[in-house]
Parts: structure tokens; C-alpha cells; sequence
């Protein structure tokens, strides 16, 4: 019981500014992949054996998505990847047209990107102490990074002010997410904001369970909000989520999957073909290209974990082109992405827009 007490003192105690500030010192540099050209890295691991062969191989993979000129590249991420320094990363894909749709966890786009892109920052645990001492700061830790817990708590109200400002109506997360990007280049305080450039190149970004995130919270208060004073409020639409990334599929027919970590992402994007199917397309064809980077075990028996092949079974990806990487992303990504970037092939890839097919 005193233990429990102290802990309520503890967590009611005024913020301690200095040591929070203390902690909040060293902000995460996210990695330019345009300032070194890791070709030749991945040359010599073609050479190798174990995962710095397949991790070459996986480039080739994604090299041969973006030299193909039907293939439209979907860019598939679950973890937390960008809170570590692969941010401008994702970016990059998007303003050098080396993606065409995007499909992520609510927290890479909302806690994460559009966090960044109001002007807040992720930072290194350069230690890390007691989480109840953390707590007491309103310090948030995602392994050895940081987040203020008062700026997310920023990031939530103006999730709710956008949701405030839209007409009462069902939207998809794509739908809102373009609304977030809008506000951005309105309100933005960061250029190399992936919500915001995937607005400006009209790049589709889907969250299929977008309330397990910051947004969750502002959106919560902003129905609470209208119920109780008797006004109609806009709701998400899960079911159109699932159609409008069908029909980019079905449209786009050619598509390879580059995909870090699992989860719900990685198994929503896969299940359009099975979607096509379904609505009568039974000409859809199967994920031509798929590359995932993940540490999930194999064993589990997870969809994180499932492989490609196994995805084949169910019809989704073709099992000729395809690669598990068994590895952290935010170690291998920055290889893979900088390989294709120095390669080019990018220059010649007509721009999809898929944005545009909802207007």
C-alpha cells in the first residue's frame, strides 16, 4: 500500500523541468540516404551469405519494382522505424516518386510523422531510468527514444481540430490523412513531413486501424464532444479503407509490396487481390514483387511472422519474385533505400497519382 501511495504522489508531483529537459537533449538525426550511395555495399553482399545476401537480394527485388514500368510500389510499414531515424527515409521514397501508395499503423503516420511535421521532435535515451520516473516527467519510451507526452498530447488536439473543421460524414483514413497533409502545408513546421509530401504528389496513405494511435484520442473527444452538444460528427469508415485500396489494386493491376515489419498493414495490403477476387476480378493478379523486413520469429505463428511463401497459398503474392529479410528495418532500410536512389530508376517511372482516382 505504501508503495502505492508513493507512486500516486509521485505521478501528481510537479514536472521537474530541468531533469525532464536533461533527458530531452539529444534529438534523433534522421538519415539522408541521399548523402552516401550504399552501391557498393550491397554489390559486395551479393557476394555474402546469410542475411547481408538476402538483404541484397531484396534490393535487387525492389530495384526491379521500380524499373518496371507497370508496377505500382506500395510501401507497407508497421513498428516504429521512423521515431528511430528513418523519417526522411520514407520521405525521400515519396518525393522522388519511388513509391505510389502507402499502407502503415496509425502510429507511424500520426505519433510519429504528422508529430514531427507540427514542429515536435523524437529523442535518443542516452539513459534511461525507472518508466514511473518517466511517467512523472510525461516522458513517453518507445525502447531507447523519447517523446514528450505534452506535445503528443498537441499532436491529439489538433488531430481533433481537423476533425472539428470537416463536414459530418463518413471518411476513410485516406480521405482524413489528405486532410492532415492540407493542414500541414498550411500549418507545417517540417518539409520532409511524409504526410505532407504524400498530399503534395498526391500519394494515398492507409491507416486500416487508424484509432490505435494519436488520432484515436482526438477523434474520441471530438464525437464525445458533438454527442453531447447535439451536433452530428464525421466518423471513420473501415469498410471503405478496404474498397478504395481494392480499387487502386484492381486499377493498377502490376504491384510489388516493399514491407517493414507486419502486422495489420502488411495483411490488409495483401488481401486486395483475395478483395478483387471477391467484387468479380478474377483476372486480378497477385502481388508480382515482395520484399519484407522484419525480426518477428517465424514460429509464432503471427501474420508478422508468416512468409511470403506461405502468402502464396492464399493467393496474394507471387512466390518468383519475392524475399523475407530477417533483420531490424531501421538497420537494413537505409541500405536498401539509398541503393535505389543512387541506382535511378526512379527517373523513368511515370507518376501514378493514385490520390486522384478519389477525387
Amino acid at each position: 500500500m505504501t508503495d502505492t501511495l508513493n507512486k500516486t504522489a509521485s505521478a501528481n508531483a510537479p514536472i521537474n523541468d530541468n531533469r525532464k529537459a536533461e533527458l530531452l537533449s539529444s534529438v534523433v538525426e534522421h538519415i539522408d540516404i541521399t548523402s552516401f550511395d550504399a552501391r557498393p555495399i550491397i554489390d559486395s553482399m551479393k557476394k555474402m551469405s546469410f542475411t547481408s545476401r538476402d538483404l541484397a537480394n531484396a534490393t535487387g527485388i525492389y530495384n526491379q519494382m521500380l524499373s518496371d514500368p507497370d508496377c505500382t510500389v506500395c510501401l507497407v510499414i508497421a513498428g516504429s522505424t521512423s521515431a528511430g531515424g528513418c523519417m526522411d527515409l520514407y520521405a525521400e521514397l515519396v518525393r522522388n516518386n519511388m513509391v505510389d501508395c502507402i499502407v502503415a499503423t496509425g502510429a507511424s503516420i500520426v505519433d510519429m510523422d504528422f508529430f514531427e511535421g507540427l514542429g515536435h521532435k523524437h529523442y535518443q535515451a542516452l539513459e534511461i531510468p525507472d518508466d514511473d520516473t518517466l511517467r512523472s516527467l510525461y516522458i513517453d519510451r518507445i525502447y531507447d527514444t523519447y517523446i514528450d507526452e505534452e506535445q503528443l498530447q498537441d499532436c491529439d488536439h489538433t488531430i481533433n481540430k481537423i476533425a472539428e473543421s470537416l463536414e459530418p460524414r463518413a471518411y476513410s483514413s485516406r480521405a482524413f490523412i489528405r486532410e492532415m497533409g492540407k493542414y500541414l502545408v498550411e500549418h507545417g513546421k517540417k518539409e520532409n513531413s511524409l504526410v505532407k509530401l504524400a498530399y503534395e504528389h498526391d500519394v494515398p496513405i492507409f491507416c486500416p486501424a487508424f484509432v490505435d494511435s494519436s488520432a484515436g484520442f482526438g477523434l474520441v473527444k471530438h464525437q464525445v464532444d458533438a454527442a453531447k452538444e447535439g451536433r452530428p460528427y464525421m466518423v471513420l469508415d473501415a469498410i471503405a479503407d478496404f474498397r478504395e485500396l481494392t480499387e487502386i489494386k484492381i486499377e493498377a493491376g502490376t504491384t510489388g509490396l516493399l514491407m517493414i515489419g507486419g502486422g495489420v498493414p502488411k495483411n490488409f495490403i495483401q488481401d486486395t487481390v483475395v478483395c478483387a477476387e471477391i467484387l468479380g476480378h478474377e483476372d486480378v493478379e497477385v502481388h508480382k514483387y515482395a520484399v519484407q523486413i522484419t525480426v518477428a520469429d517465424v514460429r509464432d505463428g503471427a501474420c508478422s511472422s508468416s512468409t511470403l511463401q506461405e502468402a502464396a497459398s492464399w493467393g496474394k503474392v507471387n512466390t518468383g519474385i519475392e524475399q523475407m529479410v530477417f533483420a531490424e528495418a531501421g538497420s537494413v532500410m537505409p541500405l536498401l533505400a539509398s541503393d535505389a536512389y543512387h541506382r535511378g530508376h526512379w527517373k523513368d517511372r511515370a507518376k501514378r497519382a493514385w490520390a486522384k482516382l478519389f477525387d
